[in-house]
């Protein structure tokens, strides 16, 4: 091998290397980011609406950015100074699990980013958004669906991180 070949193989492996090491280091940095569905416009969790009052008040209430608290890379909205702190106090208690990414694609093992706050279920303690009202009957009705979607989750977030790396990449 000539010379000249040599440096232009090693200057390859060198960059590839780079690259994958570069791609590596970004996926394990937006693995480690919790993904909260904030929809396609904004910034906002769960369209705005109070988690903790599917909680106190079983139902789904329409937050004020007047009682906002920042979570997870997210801005969440609540009703009341008095649902911001029960959230700031125990988060994980009343934010939607997957995320807020409807609970009944992520039991089929895909991505459904629009959801329908008013379609939501309190099993066994935790909240599920859906994309519909009929999805959140479905999700509730089928015992299989709350372990599928724990089943699914860990491949469903690869899926999220991809789309952001690949969403991150081409924005830069």
């Amino acid at each position: 091998m000539s010379d000249d070949k040599r440096n232009h193989f090693l200057k390859s492996a060198v960059t590839a290397g780079g690259i994958a090491c570069f791609l590596l280091f970004a996926a394990n940095a937006a693995a480690d980011d919790p993904l909260v569905n904030t929809g396609y416009f904004g910034n906002v969790a769960i369209r705005g609406y109070d988690p903790v009052a599917y909680f106190t008040q079983n139902e789904a209430v329409e937050g004020s950015s007047k009682y906002s608290h920042h979570w997870l890379g997210a801005t969440w909205h609540f009703a009341s100074a008095e649902n911001r702190d029960l959230f700031i106090k125990e988060p994980a208690k009343y934010a939607p699990q997957y995320g807020g990414y409807c609970a009944d694609g992520v039991s089929l093992g895909t991505v459904t980013t629009n959801i329908d706050p008013k379609a939501w279920r309190i099993i066994e303690g935790k909240l599920y958004i859906s994309y519909d009202p009929g999805a959140a009957d479905g999700f509730e009705k089928n015992p299989t669906k709350v372990g599928n979607s724990q089943k699914h989750w860990v491949d469903v977030q690869q899926t999220l991180v991809t789309e952001k790396l690949h969403k991150d990449w081409r924005v830069n």
